[in-house]
């Protein structure tokens, strides 16, 4: 697993064609926060749901877990790889490090 930083993300996501790949935007917060605030083209999975779900992540794409700070999403990337993912990323500061660093338009909470 890499740690991503939120201009690194954005750096990535701004690339006509990645040379990585379209990454996943795997949010694994509660409903309530992702209904708060959520990175465009995010898809859902709360972290409690995650072993049940992991299936539903294409394993080919990188995957970039995004959570509150960055912990959630930590322990859901070292899941992920220990499922056989083998390009998994971590948000590092998570959708606050991304509302301050890149999209201060973004609520924070």
């Amino acid at each position: 697993m890499q740690n991503l930083t939120a201009p690194e993300l954005a750096a990535w996501l701004a690339e006509p064609a990645p040379a990585r790949g379209r990454p996943v935007l795997l949010d694994v917060r509660e409903d309530w926060e992702f209904q708060t605030c959520a990175l465009p083209g995010s898809v859902h999975m709360p972290m409690g749901s995650v072993p049940q779900r992991a299936a539903e992540v294409d394993e080919d794409a990188p995957v970039i877990c995004i959570c509150h700070h960055g912990m959630r999403s930590l322990h859901v990337a070292s899941f992920l790889e220990r499922q056989g993912f083998t390009d998994v990323y971590n948000l590092t500061g998570g959708v606050d490090a991304w509302a301050r660093q890149v999209d201060p338009q973004m609520p924070v909470y």
